[in-house]
């Protein structure tokens, strides 16, 4: 992978290095996973990092951003995530029907 910049070279180091934090605590989980799930839980957790941290400080999901951001998001995870942003929807479709 090829980055533009000494920075963005850097987030990316990071943010793998967390994968693989969230990755080890995955594994103490009593979740049955194997280490494709496990790998790929970790990774799309650690680039969902900002969410992530918002849900655990505030306890909700994040407000949405506009449909223009939400249009190209998926877009630029597909590459990297097969699961896509499917759960955060289906989320909030479990919370509307529990309400």
């Amino acid at each position: 992978m090829s980055f533009a910049s000494k920075k963005e070279a850097d987030a990316y180091d990071k943010m793998l290095d967390l994968a693989e934090v969230l990755n080890d605590w995955l594994v103490a989980s009593p979740l049955e996973m194997d280490d494709v799930q496990r790998d790929t839980m970790a990774m799309w957790l650690a680039e969902r990092k900002e969410a992530l941290q918002h849900i655990l400080r505030v306890g909700r999901l994040p407000e949405q951003e506009t449909p223009a951001q939400d249009a190209s998001a998926p877009s630029a995870t597909a590459e990297t995530s097969p699961a896509g942003d499917d759960a955060v929807p289906a989320a909030k479709a479990r919370k509307a029907k529990s309400a």
